[in-house]
Protein backbone atom coordinates (compact mmCIF):
# COMPACT_ATOMS: atom_id res chain seq x y z
CA UNK A 1 0.00 0.00 0.00
CA UNK A 2 2.93 2.08 0.62
CA UNK A 3 4.54 1.74 -2.47
CA UNK A 4 1.03 2.73 -4.31
CA UNK A 5 0.48 5.91 -2.30
CA UNK A 6 4.24 6.74 -2.85
CA UNK A 7 3.86 5.59 -6.61
CA UNK A 8 0.87 7.78 -6.77
CA UNK A 9 2.34 11.42 -5.46
CA UNK A 10 5.54 10.56 -7.74
CA UNK A 11 3.72 10.24 -10.53
CA UNK A 12 1.77 13.50 -10.59
CA UNK A 13 4.56 15.52 -8.65
CA UNK A 14 6.98 13.73 -11.39
CA UNK A 15 4.75 14.10 -14.18
CA UNK A 16 4.00 17.53 -13.76
CA UNK A 17 7.32 19.08 -14.00
CA UNK A 18 8.47 16.34 -16.13
CA UNK A 19 5.90 17.29 -18.40
CA UNK A 20 6.39 21.19 -18.08
CA UNK A 21 10.16 20.34 -19.14
CA UNK A 22 8.96 18.12 -22.05
CA UNK A 23 6.80 21.22 -23.05
CA UNK A 24 9.44 23.61 -22.50
CA UNK A 25 11.22 21.73 -25.00
CA UNK A 26 8.73 21.27 -27.78
CA UNK A 27 7.40 24.96 -27.44
CA UNK A 28 11.24 26.66 -27.54
CA UNK A 29 11.14 24.00 -30.96
CA UNK A 30 8.08 25.22 -32.16
CA UNK A 31 9.10 28.66 -31.31
CA UNK A 32 6.15 29.57 -29.26
CA UNK A 33 6.56 33.08 -27.48
CA UNK A 34 6.53 32.22 -23.51
CA UNK A 35 4.76 36.00 -22.92
CA UNK A 36 1.32 33.89 -22.39
CA UNK A 37 -0.10 32.21 -18.91
CA UNK A 38 1.07 28.72 -20.00
CA UNK A 39 4.60 30.20 -21.10
CA UNK A 40 4.97 31.61 -17.73
CA UNK A 41 3.71 28.79 -15.75
CA UNK A 42 6.02 26.38 -17.43
CA UNK A 43 8.96 28.76 -16.78
CA UNK A 44 8.03 28.70 -12.98
CA UNK A 45 7.70 25.15 -12.67
CA UNK A 46 10.92 24.33 -14.38
CA UNK A 47 13.43 26.94 -14.27
CA UNK A 48 15.05 25.37 -11.21
CA UNK A 49 16.22 22.51 -13.09
CA UNK A 50 16.34 23.76 -16.41
CA UNK A 51 18.60 26.92 -16.00
CA UNK A 52 21.47 25.24 -13.88
CA UNK A 53 21.56 22.17 -16.62
CA UNK A 54 21.78 24.92 -19.60
CA UNK A 55 24.85 26.21 -18.09
CA UNK A 56 26.64 22.86 -19.60
CA UNK A 57 24.66 21.67 -22.01
CA UNK A 58 24.17 23.68 -25.22
CA UNK A 59 21.61 23.73 -27.39
CA UNK A 60 21.12 21.33 -30.40
CA UNK A 61 19.45 23.94 -33.26
CA UNK A 62 16.07 24.33 -32.04
CA UNK A 63 16.39 21.51 -29.60
CA UNK A 64 16.37 22.39 -26.29
CA UNK A 65 18.96 19.77 -24.19
CA UNK A 66 18.74 21.21 -21.11
CA UNK A 67 14.57 20.43 -20.79
CA UNK A 68 15.35 17.35 -22.36
CA UNK A 69 17.67 15.90 -20.02
CA UNK A 70 16.12 17.90 -16.64
CA UNK A 71 12.75 15.78 -17.88
CA UNK A 72 15.28 12.30 -17.63
CA UNK A 73 16.49 13.62 -14.97
CA UNK A 74 13.22 13.42 -13.08
CA UNK A 75 12.34 10.79 -14.45
CA UNK A 76 15.49 8.64 -12.93
CA UNK A 77 14.76 9.83 -9.61
CA UNK A 78 11.47 8.87 -9.66
CA UNK A 79 12.58 5.08 -10.81
CA UNK A 80 15.42 5.57 -8.38
CA UNK A 81 12.86 6.46 -5.75
CA UNK A 82 10.59 3.41 -6.66
CA UNK A 83 13.29 1.07 -7.19
CA UNK A 84 14.72 1.56 -3.66
CA UNK A 85 11.13 1.44 -2.14
CA UNK A 86 10.42 -1.96 -3.95
CA UNK A 87 13.51 -3.30 -2.31
CA UNK A 88 15.95 -2.66 -5.05
CA UNK A 89 15.47 -6.61 -6.92
CA UNK A 90 15.96 -5.51 -10.62
CA UNK A 91 19.25 -4.71 -11.61
CA UNK A 92 20.59 -0.81 -11.07
CA UNK A 93 22.76 -0.69 -14.57
CA UNK A 94 18.54 -0.78 -16.45
CA UNK A 95 17.25 1.97 -14.02
CA UNK A 96 18.90 4.69 -16.83
CA UNK A 97 17.29 3.12 -19.54
CA UNK A 98 14.10 2.87 -17.42
CA UNK A 99 14.13 6.68 -17.29
CA UNK A 100 14.29 6.70 -20.74
CA UNK A 101 11.30 4.59 -21.09
CA UNK A 102 9.44 6.60 -18.62
CA UNK A 103 10.49 10.08 -20.49
CA UNK A 104 8.72 8.79 -23.73
CA UNK A 105 5.81 7.42 -21.76
CA UNK A 106 5.31 11.28 -20.39
CA UNK A 107 5.65 12.57 -23.77
CA UNK A 108 2.99 10.13 -24.98
CA UNK A 109 0.69 11.22 -21.91
CA UNK A 110 1.81 14.96 -22.36
CA UNK A 111 0.87 14.56 -26.35
CA UNK A 112 -2.55 13.06 -25.73
CA UNK A 113 -3.50 15.64 -22.99
CA UNK A 114 -2.41 18.33 -25.14
CA UNK A 115 -4.46 17.57 -28.39
CA UNK A 116 -7.81 16.45 -25.89
CA UNK A 117 -7.21 20.19 -24.19
CA UNK A 118 -6.46 21.88 -27.74
CA UNK A 119 -9.57 20.05 -29.27
CA UNK A 120 -12.12 20.91 -26.64
CA UNK A 121 -10.77 24.37 -26.68
CA UNK A 122 -11.22 24.61 -30.31
CA UNK A 123 -14.51 23.31 -29.57
CA UNK A 124 -15.75 25.87 -27.05
CA UNK A 125 -13.81 28.69 -28.36
CA UNK A 126 -15.48 28.41 -32.02
CA UNK A 127 -18.87 28.42 -31.11
CA UNK A 128 -18.51 31.78 -28.72
CA UNK A 129 -16.61 33.31 -31.18
CA UNK A 130 -13.37 34.22 -29.62
CA UNK A 131 -10.29 32.81 -28.62
CA UNK A 132 -8.20 33.13 -25.44
CA UNK A 133 -4.39 33.78 -26.40
CA UNK A 134 -3.96 30.18 -24.35
CA UNK A 135 -6.29 28.45 -26.64
CA UNK A 136 -3.89 29.81 -29.13
CA UNK A 137 -0.56 28.63 -28.05
CA UNK A 138 -2.41 25.10 -27.72
CA UNK A 139 -3.30 25.03 -31.09
CA UNK A 140 0.36 26.48 -32.49
CA UNK A 141 1.36 23.53 -30.34
CA UNK A 142 -1.09 20.41 -31.51
CA UNK A 143 -1.31 22.13 -35.48
CA UNK A 144 2.16 19.90 -36.53
CA UNK A 145 0.98 16.98 -35.18
CA UNK A 146 -2.13 17.09 -36.49
CA UNK A 147 -1.40 18.29 -39.91
CA UNK A 148 -0.35 14.73 -41.41
CA UNK A 149 -3.79 13.63 -40.29
CA UNK A 150 -5.95 16.28 -41.53
CA UNK A 151 -4.30 15.73 -45.47
CA UNK A 152 -5.34 12.45 -44.70
CA UNK A 153 -8.52 12.66 -43.47
CA UNK A 154 -11.32 14.64 -44.71
CA UNK A 155 -13.72 16.77 -42.34
CA UNK A 156 -17.17 14.67 -41.66
CA UNK A 157 -20.53 17.39 -41.08
CA UNK A 158 -17.96 19.92 -40.47
CA UNK A 159 -16.06 17.85 -37.70
CA UNK A 160 -12.26 17.40 -37.63
CA UNK A 161 -11.41 13.78 -37.01
CA UNK A 162 -7.94 14.04 -36.87
CA UNK A 163 -7.27 14.98 -33.17
CA UNK A 164 -9.14 11.35 -32.41
CA UNK A 165 -6.89 9.79 -35.10
CA UNK A 166 -4.13 11.23 -33.54
CA UNK A 167 -4.72 9.98 -30.09
CA UNK A 168 -5.97 6.34 -31.58
CA UNK A 169 -2.04 6.33 -32.94
CA UNK A 170 -0.52 7.78 -29.73
CA UNK A 171 -2.45 4.99 -27.58
CA UNK A 172 -1.14 2.40 -30.41
CA UNK A 173 2.57 3.74 -29.79
CA UNK A 174 1.95 3.88 -26.36
CA UNK A 175 0.82 -0.62 -26.03
CA UNK A 176 3.56 -0.74 -28.03
CA UNK A 177 6.74 1.24 -25.73
CA UNK A 178 4.80 -0.60 -22.72
CA UNK A 179 5.70 -4.16 -24.52
CA UNK A 180 9.33 -3.47 -25.22
CA UNK A 181 9.79 -2.03 -22.10
CA UNK A 182 8.46 -5.31 -20.14
CA UNK A 183 10.35 -7.22 -22.48
CA UNK A 184 13.95 -4.90 -21.91
CA UNK A 185 13.57 -4.88 -18.52
CA UNK A 186 12.86 -8.02 -17.19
Amino acid sequence: MLYQIVSLLLDVVIGLIGGACLLRLYMQHQRVPFGNPLGRFVFAVTDWIVLPLRRVLPSLGRWDTASLVAAWLLQLLQVVLLWVLAGAGAAAVLLPLAAVFGVVRLAISSLTVLVIVSALLSWVQGSQGRTSMTADVLDRLASPLLRPFRRMLPMVGGIDLSPLALLLVLQIVGIVLAAVQASVLR
